[in-house]
C-alpha cells in the first residue's frame, strides 16, 4: 500500500471513530437507567443524562438532582477494579461496568449490556479528554502548534470505542502503573460472598418527568442500546419502542445489604418461603446438600429471589410449582416446574431462575396470574394473555380447543375490544374483571363455579349474565367456588342513593366457604345475607375459604376452620366472621390467600 493510499485509509477510519464518538454523546445526551453501586447501601438504578452542553453528568437519587462535572473526573476505568465494586463483585457484568475517578472518589456504574457499556465508556472517555484538552491546552503547546499528544487524531484514536477496554487489553496495560491498586477484569475475582451480596433484588425508581429530553420519546429511554444498536460502530439505530419501557434482562441482581438514607427509591426485594419442589424452584437456584445436587429443600424464612436479572418488581404470582412476575417495565417473568406449557417459554423443561418470556419481550404486561396449569398475563392496554395446559379440561385457557399453548396467546371472542382489568385464576376456571365492571368467566363448570346457572363447561369468556348492571370491582378463584365484590346501590327513596361492595359467592358450599350458613352450591353469584352492612372492596380464595376486605380495613373469613385459616378461634365457620387479633386493630390494606393460609398487609406495613 503507497502512503497515500495508507493515509486516505487513516483519514477515512478517523472520520468513522470521530462519528462513532459523536453518536455516543448523543445517546449519552437522551439518558438511560444505570445501576449504581453506593458508598453506603445496596446498588440502585438511577437514570443518568448528559447535559446539553455536554460538560456535566446528571443522575437523581430518590428525588434529588446530583450533578458531576467532567472537567473533575480524572479518568475512567473499565470494569469492577475500584474498592466499591471489589466489595461485592459480580464477574459476569465485568464487560458491562466502569468507574468515574474524582477527587478521590468514584461514581461506580453498571450498564444492561456490554453494547451500552462501550456506547457509555467511550463517549464519557471522549469528553473526559476533551475537558483535560482545554485545561492543559495552554502547557501543551510549543509556538503555536498543538503537541501530538493532544492532536484530534491521537485523541480520537485514544478514546475510539475500537481500543475501548470493553474490546481489548490496551487501556488495561496503560492505567496498569497508576498509583491506586486496582484489579483487572482479567484477574480472577475474590470470592467473598458473592452468592449473599448479590443474590436479592432492587426496585428501580420511575426518573422525573421531564429528564430525560424530550427528542428520546418516540425511543427508548436507553434510545441505543435497549432499541437495538448493531454495535456502537456506526449503526446506531433508534427502536420504535415506548419511552419508560427499559429491558433489565442482562442487567446485573442487586445486594441485599442495609440501605442508607439516600436509597428511597430502592423500594422493595422479593422474597419467597414455604414448600421447595425440588431444583430450587422456590426461590429459583439449586440448592446442594452434601454431594447432593438439586435436592428439595423448604424454605422456613423467606429466602430472597435468587436471580441472575435486574427484578423491578410490581407484580408476581404464585402457582402450585411455579411463579411468574411482573416489572415495572413491562416485562413478563416465569420460573418453576414446566407442565404443558404453563411457563411459556416455549420449551419442556423446568427453570430455576426467572426467565424473560420473549414472545411477550415487545409487548407491555400489567398483570399476571398463575393456576395450577396455566397462567394469564394482562397488557397495559387491556389484552388478555394465555397459555399452558389446555388439555386437562375443556375451556381452561379461553381459546375454544382443548390444546396447549407452550407460548402466551392473545384470548380474543367476546373479550375483542374490550379491557380487562384484572384476573384471578383457579386450577380448573378463570375470572377475568374489565374496566366497565363486567364479570366474565370460563373453564371447568363443576359445581356452578363459572356462576351461569349451570354446571357446563365454557371454552371462551362468557359474561356472567345475572351480574349485568352491576359494576364487578375485584373477582376470586378458589378451587370449586368463586368470590366477587360488587357495587350495588344502597338507600332508599328519603336518602340519596350511594354504591357499596357487596360480598357475592357461588360454587361449592361444602365446609361453608360460600357464607351462606349451608353447604348447598350456587349455580349464579349469590350476595352473602349476613354481611350486607360492611362495605367490601377485596377479596380472596384458598382451597375451603373465602376471606373479604372492608373499606375501613377491616377483613371477615368464612369456611373451613381447618389450620386456624379463619383467624378466629371461636369461628365454626358455618357463617362468617370477623377476624379477632392483632389485625382487628390496624387497618389493613390488602389481604391474599393461599390453599389454607391468609396473609395481609396492614396501613403501616
Amino acid at each position: 500500500m503507497s502512503r497515500t493510499d495508507r493515509m486516505t485509509s487513516d483519514l477515512n477510519r478517523t472520520g468513522t471513530v470521530e462519528r462513532d464518538i459523536e453518536q455516543a454523546i448523543t445517546a449519552l445526551k437522551k439518558g438511560a437507567c444505570l445501576l449504581k453501586y453506593g458508598r453506603r447501601g445496596k446498588p440502585k438504578f438511577c437514570p443518568f443524562r448528559l447535559s446539553n452542553d455536554e460538560s456535566v453528568l446528571i443522575w437523581f437519587s430518590g428525588k434529588e438532582e446530583k450533578h458531576l462535572k467532567l472537567s473533575h473526573v480524572s479518568r475512567i476505568i473499565s470494569g469492577q477494579r475500584t474498592p466499591i465494586f471489589q466489595r461485592y463483585p459480580w464477574p459476569e457484568k465485568e464487560y458491562q461496568s466502569f468507574s468515574l475517578i474524582y477527587n478521590d472518589r468514584s461514581l461506580d456504574l453498571i450498564c444492561k449490556d456490554k453494547d451500552e457499556a462501550e456506547v457509555w465508556f467511550s463517549g464519557l472517555k471522549a469528553l473526559i479528554s476533551r475537558s483535560h484538552q482545554r485545561k492543559w491546552r495552554p502547557e501543551s503547546r510549543s509556538d503555536g502548534i498543538p503537541s501530538e499528544a493532544n492532536s484530534p487524531r491521537t485523541y480520537t484514536r485514544r478514546s475510539s470505542p475500537l481500543n475501548s477496554p470493553f474490546g481489548s487489553n490496551d487501556s488495561l496495560q496503560k492505567d496498569s502503573g497508576d498509583h491506586l491498586r486496582l484489579h483487572s477484569p482479567y484477574e480472577s475475582p475474590p470470592k467473598n460472598g458473592l452468592d449473599k451480596a448479590l443474590s436479592d433484588v432492587v426496585l428501580y425508581a420511575v426518573p422525573p418527568k421531564g429528564f430525560f429530553p424530550s427528542d428520546s420519546a418516540s425511543g427508548s429511554v436507553h434510545s441505543v442500546s435497549s432499541g437495538g444498536s448493531d454495535s456502537v460502530h456506526g449503526h446506531m439505530k433508534a427502536m420504535a419502542m415506548d419511552a419508560f419501557r427499559v429491558s433489565l434482562s442482562s442487567a446485573v441482581s442487586s445486594s441485599s445489604q442495609g440501605s442508607g438514607h439516600d436509597d428511597g427509591d430502592a423500594l422493595g426485594d422479593v422474597f419467597l418461603w414455604g414448600e421447595g419442589t425440588g431444583d430450587g424452584v422456590l426461590g429459583g437456584g439449586t440448592h446442594r446438600v452434601g454431594s447432593n445436587l438439586g435436592t428439595k429443600m423448604d424454605s422456613l424464612l423467606p429466602k430472597a429471589l435468587d436471580s441472575a436479572v435486574v427484578l423491578d418488581v410490581q407484580n408476581i404470582a404464585c402457582g402450585g410449582r411455579h411463579a411468574a412476575l411482573v416489572t415495572k417495565q413491562g416485562e413478563i417473568f416465569s420460573w418453576g416446574e414446566e407442565s404443558g406449557g404453563r411457563l411459556g417459554h416455549g420449551v419442556d423443561s423446568d427453570v430455576l431462575h426467572p426467565k424473560l418470556i420473549e414472545a411477550l419481550s415487545n409487548t407491555n404486561i400489567e398483570l399476571v396470574a398463575c393456576g395450577e396449569h396455566h397462567t394469564c398475563a394482562v397488557t397495559l392496554s387491556g389484552d388478555l394473555f394465555t397459555w399452558g395446559d389446555g388439555t386437562y379440561n375443556f375451556g381452561l385457557l379461553g381459546h375454544g380447543n382443548e390444546v396447549s399453548h407452550w407460548v402466551p396467546k392473545r384470548v380474543n371472542g367476546p373479550l375483542e375490544g374490550i379491557h380487562v382489568s384484572s384476573i384471578s385464576c383457579g386450577p380448573w376456571h378463570t375470572v377475568v374483571v374489565t374496566s366497565a365492571g363486567q364479570l366474565f368467566t370460563f373453564g371447568d363448570g363443576t359445581f356452578g363455579v363459572l356462576g351461569h346457572g349451570d354446571r357446563k363447561n365454557v371454552s371462551i369468556p362468557r359474561e356472567v349474565e345475572s351480574l349485568k348492571g352491576l359494576r364487578t370491582v375485584r373477582a376470586a378463584c378458589g378451587v370449586w367456588h368463586t368470590a366477587a365484590v360488587v357495587e350495588v346501590m344502597v338507600g332508599n327513596s328519603s336518602s340519596s342513593n350511594c354504591s357499596s361492595g357487596k360480598l357475592f359467592t357461588w360454587g361449592d358450599g361444602d365446609k361453608g366457604r360460600l357464607g351462606h350458613g349451608d353447604k348447598e352450591a350456587k349455580l349464579v353469584p349469590t350476595c352473602v345475607a349476613a354481611l350486607v352492612e360492611p362495605n367490601f372492596c377485596q377479596v380472596a380464595c384458598g382451597h375451603s375459604l373465602t376471606v373479604a376486605l372492608t373499606t375501613s380495613g377491616h377483613v371477615y373469613s368464612m369456611g373451613s376452620p381447618v389450620y386456624g385459616q379463619l383467624g378466629n378461634p371461636r369461628a365454626d365457620g358455618k357463617l362468617p366472621s370477623r377476624v379477632e387479633g392483632k389485625i382487628s386493630k390496624s387497618f389493613v390494606e390488602e389481604l391474599a390467600c393461599g390453599a389454607y393460609h391468609v396473609a395481609v398487609l396492614n396501613r403501616e406495613n
